[in-house]
């Protein structure tokens, strides 16, 4: 298994694990790293103000590619074709076909809620914040604002449909169920919303979880009822680096239940892998579980961190 992190000191860290020990090493350093998507040997990089790395051999040489919008603040892979997206601030959407160049879908500065986006902390702008394609529809797209809520396509980004109905607005992090058709889940600001058709339409899940503000989100690979969010009481607690406070909960019997991951830091990130759940904490620890989230083994520490990706 090779791991993707982003750190908060501009470093994407590859992590590679051998016959149960891991081993750290730096795979791109002093761009901005800002946010990762990895699949199989083909992984993605987006920064702040050098715009986009692509690599072919897991992390090893990089080519940079550069888009109109030097900050790029979210990537993907789509699973079921191998598009590679890239996300930017101001919010802006670049996708590349399978060796194809690089173009913009445009349709998303047609969006009618789009005068409306705005991001708190610099309220002039907003971003593509997460940007997941259906695995198993290739046309099919959802793309969060950081502030704007979940936007959706079904034709590639010929077009786009504005905020899904029941969706949360802060929208932080997207996922799909790798086998279950047409499951989406949704980490929020404003909560957590989970859909059964497709991203057409949305639910709050928000019952048994005492902490408002979610970030990150995965979803356990066999069973589609079952998912995480990591959750802390507002983005000062959890955006405070090494300082930063939260717990991670899982969904099951319809409401929410905390996991008794370390409470002295954030879950940042967090991924899923076979039947493994990694969590990467903001205060630099890697944590693994076999377990669903019943225990957990610290599998390495890499610096404060930001986004993670499971190769």
């Amino acid at each position: 298994m090779s791991v993707f992190v982003c750190t908060r000191d501009e470093r994407l860290v590859t992590l590679e694990r051998d016959e149960g020990s891991w081993a750290a090493t730096a795979a791109l350093e002093g761009r901005g790293v800002q946010c990762v998507a990895a699949s199989g040997e083909r992984v993605l990089v987006g920064t702040r103000g050098h715009g986009l790395f692509v690599s072919d051999d897991a992390g090893k040489s990089w080519d940079q590619v550069e888009l109109s919008e030097p900050d790029v603040f979210s990537v993907a892979i789509g699973a079921a074709d191998g598009a590679l997206y890239a996300g930017t601030e101001p919010s802006r959407l670049f996708v590349a076909g399978k060796g194809g160049a690089w173009t913009e879908l445009e349709a998303l500065q047609d969006i009618p809620s789009r005068s409306r986006w705005s991001f708190p902390p610099r309220p002039w702008t907003h971003h593509v914040r997460w940007i997941a394609p259906d695995p198993h529809h290739p046309e099919r797209l959802l793309v969060g604002i950081e502030l704007g809520g979940v936007m959706y396509t079904e034709d590639g980004g010929a077009t786009f449909e504005d905020h899904r109905p029941g969706a949360k607005l802060d929208a932080h992090s997207l996922t799909w169920h790798p086998h279950a058709e047409g499951r989406a889940y949704q980490a929020a600001g404003d909560g957590a919303a989970w859909s059964r058709d497709g991203g057409q339409t949305w639910d709050s899940a928000d019952a048994g979880r005492d902490l408002r503000y979610c970030w990150a989100v995965a979803v356990d690979r066999e069973e589609p009822e079952r998912w995480y969010v990591s959750a802390a009481s507002g983005p000062s607690a959890a955006h405070s680096a090494t300082s930063a406070r939260g717990r991670l909960y899982r969904w099951s019997a319809n409401e929410w239940h905390p996991l008794a991951l370390p409470p002295d830091s954030m879950p940042y990130a967090l991924a899923a892998s076979g039947d493994e759940l990694l969590a990467g904490l903001a205060d630099g620890r890697i944590l693994v579980s076999a377990d669903r989230g019943e225990t957990w083994d610290e599998t390495a520490r890499v610096g404060p961190i930001t986004a993670m990706a499971v190769g």
